[in-house]
C-alpha cells in the first residue's frame, strides 16, 4: 500500500484511447508482485487473469467527473470501485486512503497517488494520508531522524497539491494508537505461513517487518473504525498483495458471512454454480413443480460431457452425491448467513431480526425472503450492535508505472531517471531536456513515420502531469507526435518549460505550508531512539 519505489512501465495510453485487457503492454510471461519494489510488473494482462483485477474502463462511465488519470487510462484497473462510484452518485459516505514510506524525496511518481487522494477528497470522500514510518524503520532500516525529514517533505507536497487537512486526516503509524490496537487484533487472524506465501518471508525475516505488514492492514481498515463505509486504496499494482490480504482479514473479522445456497448442505462456489444451473433449467421445464434434490442429481448426471477436466468431473461428482443424499429435500434458492465468529448473543439476535421464512442450523441461518444485499446489511447491523467491526471489503484502483526519463526503470537511486518534487526548477528543466524520447533516428524519418509516443518518457510527462486536466492538449501532443508534425527537440523544450513552471509553483506552495505545519495535528519530530 505504501508508495516508496518508482517502478516502471514501458507504455502509457494517450488521451481518449481504449484500455485493452492486456493493458497494451508486452512483457514477461511471469508476474511477481512485490510491495517493497524489488521487482516490477511488466505485463498488465496477468493482473487481470491471475489476480482478479478488473479493467477500469468498465466502471468509468459510472464515475461522476472522473479524474484525468482515469480518462486517459493511467488508472487502468480496480477492485470493486463501483461501491465508491455509487457512494459519490448517491452522496453517501466513502473514504480514500494511501500511505507513503518516507525513504527519500517525494517525486513525480508519488504525485499520482497524491492526486488520487486529493481528487477523492474533492468528490466528498473522507481522505487519509499516512506516513508509514514503522515500515520504513523495520523494512528499510532508516533512522528516525531520516524518517522525520522525509515525512515532512511528503506532507508538504501533499498539502501543496491540494490536500485539505481540515477535511482529512494526516497521521504517522507510530503515533496512531487506534491503528496499532487494530493491528494487534488483525494479527490474531494472520499467521506466519500466510505471510510467507504472500511476501516470501523466511526464517531470516525479522518480526518487526512482519508486524509492519499487519500495521498496514490496520491502516487500510482504519477509515472504517467509526463507521463501515466503502474505502478505496489507490496503489500501483505492485501493492496488490497488501490489498488482497486486507480484504481477507476484513472478512475474517466479520461476525457473519453471507452467500447464496440452494439446499441445507454446504457447497463451494463451483458446486453452487452447478446447483443454480440445475435449478434454473428444471424450473424452466417444470415451472409449477417442486424441484427435489434427487431430481437435480439425475439431471446433472445426464449433463456429463466427455473430455471434462479432472477438476470439473470431481465437482460434478461431489455435487451429484450431495444432491442424492439430500433426496426429496426441495432445491430452493435462499440466502445463507454463516456464523464466522459471532458471539452467542449476536447469533441469537440475528435469528430474531430475520423476518419471514427461515431455517436455523447450528452454524448458519437460511432466509428465503431477504435478498443478499438485505441480508448483508442486516448481518452488519446486528454485528455493530454487538460490538463487532462490520468492515466492508476495501476497494482499490491501480495506476500505471512511469518510465524513467533515461528509459527503463525510474529509480530514486538514479537522479537523472526521475524528477523530485524538491528539485530546483532549473534542474527539472535540464532533466527533461536530457530525457530519452520515442523519436526516430532523424527528423526526416520522424516526419515520414511519426514518433513512438507510446514508448516515450517525455510523452508520459504530458499524459501523467504536464497536461493537467486538459485532455485536448494531451491528445494534441500525441497526435502531432505519431503524425510526424511534432519533433522531439521542440516537444522536449515545451515539456521542460512546463516542468519548470510546475516545480516553481509547487515549491512556492510548499513554502507557504511550511510556515503552517505546526498548526497541523501531526508530529513530525519523533522522540524515538535510533
Amino acid at each position: 500500500m505504501t508508495d516508496d519505489s518508482t517502478p516502471t512501465d514501458e507504455e502509457v495510453l494517450p488521451a481518449e484511447r481504449d484500455v485493452y485487457a492486456d493493458g497494451g503492454a508486452a512483457g514477461a510471461d511471469d508476474v511477481a508482485l512485490d510491495p517493497w519494489g524489488s521487482l516490477t510488473v511488466s505485463d498488465y494482462r496477468k493482473l487481470f487473469e491471475q489476480f482478479g483485477i478488473e479493467q477500469f474502463e468498465d466502471v468509468l462511465d459510472e464515475v461522476p467527473n472522473p479524474h484525468y488519470l482515469m480518462r486517459r487510462g493511467v488508472i487502468f484497473g480496480h477492485r470493486e470501485y463501483r461501491r465508491i462510484a455509487s457512494a459519490m452518485v448517491n452522496d453517501e459516505p466513502f473514504a480514500a486512503l494511501s500511505g507513503f514510506m518516507p525513504t527519500g524525496d517525494p517525486h513525480i511518481g508519488h504525485k499520482l497517488v497524491f492526486d488520487e487522494i486529493i481528487w477523492h477528497q474533492q468528490q466528498g470522500g473522507e481522505a487519509y494520508g499516512l506516513i508509514a514510518d514503522l515500515e520504513a524503520h523495520s523494512a528499510r532500516g532508516l533512522s528516525w531522524a531520516e524518517i522525520d525529514e522525509h515525512a515532512r517533505n511528503y506532507i508538504l507536497s501533499l498539502l501543496a497539491l491540494g490536500f485539505d487537512p481540515n477535511e482529512g486526516e494526516l497521521y504517522r503509524q507510530s503515533d496512531n494508537r487506534e491503528v496499532q490496537d487494530l493491528a494487534f487484533e488483525l494479527g490474531a487472524e494472520a499467521n506466519f505461513s500466510e505471510l510467507q506465501a504472500i511476501y516470501d518471508f523466511d526464517g531470516e525475516t525479522d518480526v518487526s517487518h512482519m508486524q509492519s505488514v499487519v500495521t498496514q492492514m490496520a491502516d487500510i481498515l482504519y477509515p472504517q473504525l467509526d463507521e463501515p463505509k466503502p474505502t478505496v486504496i489507490p496503489v500501483g499494482p505492485d501493492q496488490d498483495p497488501h490489498i488482497r490480504l486486507s480484504r481477507d482479514l476484513a472478512q475474517r473479522m466479520r461476525y457473519f458471512g453471507v452467500t447464496e445456497a440452494y439446499a441445507s448442505f454446504e457447497a463451494d462456489d463451483a458446486q453452487r454454480q452447478l446447483l443454480a444451473y440445475a435449478h434454473q433449467t428444471l424450473a424452466d421445464r417444470h415451472p409449477d413443480d417442486t424441484i427435489r434434490c434427487g431430481d437435480a442429481a439425475e439431471f446433472l448426471e445426464g449433463e456429463r460431457e466427455p473430455g471434462a477436466t479432472d477438476v470439473e468431473a470431481t465437482t460434478l461428482d461431489s455435487t451429484i452425491t450431495m444432491l442424492r443424499e439430500a433426496g426429496k429435500e426441495p432445491l430452493r434458492p435462499r440466502v445463507r448467513i454463516l456464523d464466522r465468529r459471532a458471539t452467542d448473543e449476536a447469533f441469537d439476535a440475528l435469528i430474531e431480526a430475520i423476518d419471514g421464512e427461515k431455517r436455523v442450523y447450528d452454524n448458519h441461518i437460511d432466509t428465503f425472503d431477504l435478498s443478499r444485499e438485505e441480508a448483508e446489511q442486516l448481518a452488519r447491523d446486528v454485528e455493530l450492535d454487538h460490538g463487532g467491526y462490520g468492515f466492508q471489503l476495501p476497494s482499490s484502483i491501480y495506476h500505471r508505472f512511469m518510465t524513467g526519463l533515461t528509459g527503463g526503470k525510474m529509480s530514486s537511486s538514479i537522479p537523472a531517471s526521475h524528477i523530485s518534487l524538491l528539485d530546483d526548477p532549473a534542474e527539472g528543466y535540464d532533466k527533461v531536456k536530457s530525457a530519452t524520447t520515442g523519436g526516430r533516428e532523424t527528423a526526416a524519418k520522424q516526419r515520414e513515420l511519426g514518433g513512438k509516443a507510446d514508448e516515450c518518457p517525455v510523452y508520459e510527462l504530458y499524459a501523467y502531469l504536464l497536461s493537467g486536466d486538459d485532455d485536448e492538449f494531451a491528445k494534441e501532443v500525441y497526435d502531432e507526435c505519431v503524425g510526424g508534425e511534432r519533433l522531439c527537440g521542440g516537444c522536449k523544450e515545451q515539456a521542460a518549460e512546463l516542468m519548470e513552471e510546475f516545480l516553481e509553483d509547487h515549491q512556492e506552495k510548499r513554502a507557504e505550508w511550511a510556515d503552517k505545519l505546526d498548526e497541523l495535528d501531526i508530529d513530525l519530530d519523533s522522540d524515538r531512539k535510533r
